[in-house]
């Protein structure tokens, strides 16, 4: 068989948030190019429906709920992977959550919630996980960070800081954990519809501001994010680290549109 540096197969990756959108298309894109995946969230439910998604496509999985806040739950499912395939070679952190109002109003419990999640939640993810690789001396861990990770986007100000954080953690873990051999990497999606945003983007003037600025002329699915997910966990990207891969349609290069 010839070897192909995009296939997967024989890596095992840990997706959190990886029972729904972006985490999910992930997740299903690791399978098919043929790692085992082991999607978590903090829903035994959802965990269960994502892990037999992933054992339908023909892959293995395991079922087992995680929680960003809690370190000790990240660490029950780095224990769990290694003791039931070895090892874990690639971790996706996908988990995040966001608030829209007035930056003027906003309270500060909401604002260390979001930024607790997005951002604490990514660091105690790469922390409990990287140690495993950096002991390993392999990995590659892709961070999901945002067009916020860049520009404004008008009275989401603590998911921006958050993400803007994770843009720069990425590059610090990066510099420190590569010539040990993690890399470190982030992709930074632009406007997907899912079944929780379609009404604001169908029906609003920010939705319609969006797709203004988005030269594709079309909100991405998030399964066309699964390819860049797999280049950057795979030895493909051997040489790329640091990195913060624009998916987004042209969002981000967009001026004058008209």
């Amino acid at each position: 068989m010839t070897y192909s540096p995009l296939e997967l197969s024989g890596k095992v990756a840990v997706v959190v948030g990886g029972t729904s959108g972006i985490g999910r298309a992930i997740a299903h894109g690791f399978a098919q190019a043929g790692a085992d995946v082991i999607p978590t969230s903090r829903r035994a439910e959802q965990v269960d429906v994502a892990a037999r998604e992933i054992e339908e496509l023909g892959r293995r999985s395991l079922r087992v709920v995680s929680d960003v806040s809690d370190r000790a739950s990240l660490e029950r499912v780095l224990s769990e992977a290694v003791a039931a395939f070895g090892k874990v070679d690639i971790l996706v952190n996908s988990a995040g959550r966001t608030k829209r109002a007035p930056t003027i109003d906003f309270l500060e419990a909401d604002w260390n919630d979001i930024i607790d999640t997005n951002l604490t939640g990514t660091l105690r993810a790469c922390q409990v996980f990287g140690r495993h690789m950096l002991e390993r001396e392999s990995g590659s861990i892709i961070n999901i960070a945002s067009l916020s990770t860049f520009v404004a986007l008008y009275e989401v100000a603590a998911y921006s800081a958050s993400k803007a954080a994770v843009g720069s953690l990425t590059k610090s873990l990066a510099l420190e954990w590569s010539s040990r051999g993690v890399r470190v990497n982030a992709i930074a999606p632009g406007v997907f519809r899912t079944s929780l945003n379609q009404k604001l983007l169908d029906e609003t003037d920010r939705g319609r501001e969006f797709l203004l600025r988005t030269p594709m002329k079309r909100f991405g699915n998030v399964e066309e994010l699964a390819g860049a997910a797999i280049f950057l966990a795979s030895d493909a990207a051997s040489f790329v680290t640091g990195e913060i891969l624009n998916v987004d349609g042209g969002f981000l290069a967009s001026g004058v549109n008209q």
